[in-house]
């Protein structure tokens, strides 16, 4: 894309008024910049403001990039689409995450926490090992701003009928020790059916108080029109469930209760009793997996009375997707869609062992979570489509006998 004679004048005299080490960054950045909206301009047909039979698409804003090069850091614009996504093939999409792994592994460089993996990773990232320790500051500083930010964004653009709750775990230091941190994560599908990441947080486990004081933060931010929680079984985080979504209903994640359930079937009978179990989801009615999920209880209780009893106390939590509709019950119906995100996390901390401190960790996951969030935003397809959404609206779902009795417990001992 040929620049105008007024841009060129532009650009002559930014760089007549900068410093010699700014000209090449400034240079480098309007060269970037060129080449993001010819790309543009060939996805959607036509220039900016140009009026053309060939546009297949049309601009709408932009979203801010920051690009770290030998040069110094390039801020770019990559135009937004209404229809579509449009992402430059110039660009890494996980640079980001890049960065924040630079970030982390620096810190613990710094913080003398280095090891010889440390300073291999140091090497397979390409940069020397040498870096400054203020230069170190800058890239977290930066990273932590970001990080914040996205973390204390208001949520009340949109309802969320649909919310996520899980952790993984990772190691750090804290008090001179090497600790298990738990990193919680909460992700959403929006009433337009488009996922969010909604929050995250490090704390030292997944009691109610952690999960209770986080899920807070999510309200206060203006998370509402939660319809129904998909979690594991964690006493915890039932209990905070149960206080802070009244009125919510509980889906416990089936493939969390089955391989709870397993532990109780010796081992050469597993493949069977967890084939026999799968069947219930496989229905095509909610009363035909209600019918099922009876017969198969009572089937298994024949040989493994436990399992009887088991399934029966469960059954009204497992099968709490039923009244939602049925274009969602496989995503819905198990905690699936949030541990694809986790492993993602533990493949990037796992490169990192041990953090120099909850701080870094948090920096890391955060990085990872907004570099997924950024992905789903300008993802063409959506999580569910907006016509199967809109039926959530026609129908209130009942509340499962869990939820209520949770709350009124808290009632009692308040």
């Amino acid at each position: 894309m040929a620049m105008d004679h007024s841009a060129l004048l532009g650009l002559l005299e930014t760089l007549t008024a900068a410093e010699a080490d700014d000209r090449v960054r400034l240079g480098m950045q309007r060269l970037y910049q060129e080449l993001v909206d010819a790309e543009a301009a060939v996805k959607i047909g036509a220039d900016r403001w140009e009026r053309t039979d060939d546009r297949v698409a049309v601009r709408n804003g932009s979203r801010s990039r920051t690009l770290a090069t030998t040069a110094g850091d390039l801020e770019l614009r990559i135009p937004k689409l209404r229809t579509g996504s449009f992402f430059p093939a110039l660009l890494e999409r996980r640079r980001r995450i890049d960065q924040a792994l630079f970030a982390v592994v620096m810190e613990a460089y710094v913080h003398g926490v280095s090891t010889r993996k440390v300073d291999d990773l140091v090497a397979a990232l390409g940069v020397a090992s040498g870096i400054s320790k203020s230069e170190v500051s800058r890239i977290c500083a930066d990273l932590d701003e970001e990080v914040q930010a996205f973390r204390d964004r208001d949520l009340d653009a949109h309802d969320y009928p649909y919310v996520f709750l899980d952790a993984t775990y990772c190691k750090a230091r804290l008090n001179r020790r090497v600790v298990s941190q738990a990193v919680v994560v909460a992700i959403g599908v929006a009433a337009d059916g488009k996922r969010e990441v909604l929050g995250f947080d490090v704390g030292d486990s997944e009691d109610r108080a952690f999960w209770t004081g986080f899920l807070r933060t999510l309200r206060a931010r203006g998370l509402s029109g939660v319809q129904l929680v998909i979690s594991d079984a964690h006493e915890g985080l039932k209990a905070a469930i149960s206080s802070v979504f009244l009125g919510a209903t509980w889906q416990r994640c089936r493939v969390h209760w089955l391989r709870n359930l397993l532990t109780h079937v010796p081992k050469g009978h597993t493949e069977m009793v967890a084939a026999a179990i799968r069947t219930i989801f496989s229905q095509p009615t909610t009363a035909e997996v209600d019918t099922q999920f009876d017969t198969i209880a009572m089937m298994l209780g024949r040989q493994f009375p436990k399992l009887e009893t088991l399934m029966t106390d469960a059954k009204t939590d497992v099968l709490a997707f039923g009244a939602f509709p049925k274009a969602h019950w496989k995503q819905i119906w198990s905690t699936n869609p949030l541990e694809r995100v986790n492993k993602e996390i533990k493949r990037r901390t796992d490169v990192v062992g041990v953090f120099p401190n909850p701080a870094a960790l948090l920096r890391l996951a955060g990085a990872v979570l907004i570099e997924q969030h950024d992905e789903w935003a300008v993802a063409d397809r959506r999580y569910f489509a907006e016509h199967t959404m809109a039926m959530l609206t026609k129908t209130s779902p009942p509340t499962p006998s869990l939820t209520l009795t949770l709350a009124e417990t808290d009632t009692r001992t308040a």
